[in-house]
């Protein structure tokens, strides 16, 4: 188990690949589900100005 660990000397770069993937992975993720909601926030103020006749 600790040869899988060490990855043969070179763990650090390793496993801070797979850290930093991780890391970037959650972030897209996040950043994607904010401009969501401020799309779906625009698109609901659009059709609350159509609805009420505002142009």
């Amino acid at each position: 188990m600790m040869d899988f660990l060490s990855q043969g000397g070179y763990a650090f770069f390793v496993w801070g690949a797979y850290g930093m993937t991780l890391v970037l992975l959650v972030a897209e993720i996040l950043q994607l589900r904010s401009r969501r909601r401020t799309i779906l926030a625009r698109l609901g103020r659009l059709i609350r100005m159509r609805e009420s006749g505002v142009r």
